[in-house]
């Protein structure tokens, strides 16, 4: 049995979890409201689970398609429900001589080492802060949305791995390498 998805997935009051005929769940709270198609195959059912209202995913059969699909929707469903009540958020810094960095309405504007300034527009349904002169703060309620963006963010310039110029995640740790150096003459 999948130890992720036999786990139960405890609803805050807050947050209301409804299913269509056509196998769509939706899961609805105070920052918003996502959508999710299940599999025929997996079996979502409420409940409750002392005194707490509960999300019990069950699998029809045994087969190993449906195995691996049961976990997955399980975590796929939770990742929902604690979107829509905490959110998600990535964080990013970038490291360089005269890079900048401006926000104009859903436009972010890079100026990072290019011939060029780089303008990306802000997808709806996420925001985009700048705490600091050189740090970018991605946050929503779709983990996979917010994920996806800031990794296209951090794409535009990788990190240069002699002196570590780029753009990357706050937490990520970078190995820079050792810079050639001359050698003794004979």
């Amino acid at each position: 049995m999948s130890r992720i998805g036999k786990m139960p997935i405890i609803l805050p009051s807050n947050v209301t979890l409804d299913q269509t005929t056509n196998g769509e769940v939706i899961v609805t709270g105070p920052k918003g409201t996502l959508r999710q198609w299940v599999d025929s195959v997996i079996t979502v059912s409420k409940s409750e689970l002392n005194g707490k209202n509960v999300v019990v995913l069950t699998r029809n059969n045994e087969a190993k398609e449906t195995r691996a699909k049961h976990g997955l929707y399980r975590a796929l469903i939770a990742n929902m429900v604690k979107g829509v009540t905490e959110g998600y958020a990535k964080s990013l810094t970038v490291n360089g001589v005269g890079y900048k960095l401006a926000i104009a309405g859903n436009k972010l504007t890079m100026n990072i080492g290019l011939s060029h300034p780089v303008v990306v527009e802000v997808p709806q349904g996420l925001t985009v802060s700048l705490p600091s002169p050189l740090e970018i703060k991605v946050e929503g309620i779709d983990k996979t949305f917010v994920g996806q963006f800031a990794a296209d963010i951090k794409a535009i310039k990788p990190i240069e791995p002699y002196h570590g110029y780029g753009i990357r995640y706050t937490d990520e740790v970078v190995h820079l390498k050792e810079i050639k150096k001359a050698g003794k003459k004979k």
